[in-house]
């Protein structure tokens, strides 16, 4: 069986700056792989690649047998790929269940009570059906990033792409949403993870990548490349982290 996502050979400038050079990058169906690095070292800009948020100057992605080269497979790509950004991104003047119908009402075309049945249930995978008719201001933080996760799966995607989902919560919200992705990688979801949490990559990454200056300097199991890094600046990396 083919890989679910392949990256080959991509390369991405801002200007002077080379944001990816060269990255080449396999990831099974029901994978799950955790992406870390310093700031300004690829990660984000490689994950908005794979559904093409981001364009990319050079290389080859294929998402599902779909590669990004027109924009008819850029919009079947997107619909079989589930964002979550570091910000929550919800309509704030739409109540959570609102949020989590418009997309599905609209894209997928399905029946407004449909949408709202799995809606619902969503809500109650997540941890937070009473909040169904609150508005996301009146959420903490790790609620809302919770509803985001939701609203992500009422597309019913095939690959989900975590950009620092925790980064913009206090410490203690964190792992309520740690527990949701934990979850979902359980279940089986192909997901693709840019974050510094040891933690979740540990119990849930089948695969860990150190990414620096654009380029993926190693990868490998969580425990061996935590552990017992062959690079020097994997090494260096961890422990300032670690």
């Amino acid at each position: 069986m083919a890989p679910i996502i392949q990256i080959q050979d991509v390369h991405k400038h801002f200007g002077h700056v080379k944001a990816l050079r060269g990255v080449s990058l396999e990831i099974d169906k029901g994978e799950v792989v955790v992406i870390i690095g310093p700031s300004g070292s690829g990660k984000s800009t490689l994950l908005r690649c794979i559904n093409r948020l981001e364009e990319f100057d050079q290389g080859q992605i294929i998402v599902d047998g779909i590669p990004l080269d027109s924009a008819e497979n850029i919009n079947s790509v997107r619909t079989e790929v589930g964002m979550v950004f570091q910000q929550f991104n919800l309509f704030p003047h739409l109540r959570v269940i609102d949020n989590l119908t418009l997309a599905q009402t609209v894209v997928r075309k399905r029946k407004k009570q449909d949408a709202i049945n799995n809606a619902l249930m969503l809500l109650e995978k997540v941890g937070i059906p009473e909040k169904a008719y609150n508005f996301p201001l009146q959420l903490s933080g790790g609620q809302q990033q919770r509803v985001a996760i939701a609203r992500a799966l009422a597309m019913n995607p095939k690959i989900m792409l975590f950009d620092e989902p925790t980064s913009a919560l206090d410490p203690e919200m964190i792992q309520e949403v740690l527990d949701v992705m934990l979850n979902l990688a359980k279940e089986g979801m192909t997901m693709v993870v840019v974050s510094h949490e040891m933690g979740f990559a540990r119990a849930a990454a089948n695969r860990a990548i150190l990414m620096d200056e654009g380029m993926i300097v190693e990868e490998a199991t969580p425990a061996i490349l935590f552990s017992n890094p062959t690079r020097e600046r994997t090494k260096l990396f961890l422990s300032k982290i670690l």
